[in-house]
């Protein structure tokens, strides 16, 4: 039974607003931010590539723009990586989403990872001082003790948030996936669901677990699954 009752304009500021399939067209992009508009979501998370689109719709509104950085596997270079997130904050994205090095984090090879999420944070905040840099750990390809490594390096590299999945890995987000990062970072990190969760009651057990944002395509259904004022 949940515990916590969200209305329809409460819920829709937990929402980041995702279209990040590769066939997006800008009509998607116009539809996402129409509907973002419509139903007053905190973001619209898309590829960097309609960063500058997404803005231009979202003139004069206070929706924010996510881009993804080396979505989704992870393994790019640093310095892309970097130079990603930068142009992304220079062409008027508010926050970022980037992958880890999964691979490195699974070899315990802890500065590799730790430096990668550094670099695009400090790239990010070069042209975006006050922007918001979320690390995705893609937790389906993780052990518990794994996630928890991951959370503690997003927080010393200085990123804001840690967030469950890409939504293209082996699964999507669960309860226990939450627990387990906000556990590991208090109150002094956001933690961000994503990956499979298309329903109100999805939406409110993540947020239950101790998400303060929620990533989703289905943001239109969470919001109408919500009670009204």
């Amino acid at each position: 039974m949940s515990v916590v009752r969200l209305t329809r304009s409460q819920i829709a500021r937990f929402i980041d607003h995702t279209k990040l399939s590769p066939q997006t067209t800008p009509d998607d992009i116009r539809r996402l931010v129409e509907e973002a508009k419509t139903y007053n979501f905190y973001s619209v998370c898309v590829s960097p590539y309609y960063v500058p689109l997404a803005k231009k719709l979202l003139e004069n509104t206070k929706i924010k723009v996510c881009a993804t950085i080396g979505f989704p596997l992870g393994f790019t270079f640093r310095e892309v990586k970097a130079f990603e997130a930068e142009i992304a904050g220079t062409e008027g994205a508010d926050e970022v989403d980037m992958v880890i090095n999964i691979g490195a984090l699974k070899v315990r090879d802890l500065d590799v990872v730790k430096d990668d999420i550094k670099a695009v944070v400090d790239a990010f905040k070069s042209v975006q001082p006050e922007g918001i840099v979320k690390v995705i750990l893609e937790t389906g390809l993780l052990t518990k003790e794994e996630i928890i490594i991951g959370c503690r390096l997003a927080e010393e590299a200085g990123a804001n948030f840690v967030k469950t999945c890409t939504g293209f890995g082996p699964r999507g987000a669960t309860v226990e996936d939450v627990k387990i990062m906000k556990e590991a970072v208090g109150d002094r990190l956001g933690v961000k669901a994503a990956g499979g969760i298309r329903t109100y009651e999805q939406a409110i057990a993540m947020i239950e677990a101790g998400a303060t944002r929620i990533g989703t395509s289905s943001g239109v259904n969470i919001v109408l699954g919500a009670p009204e004022e």
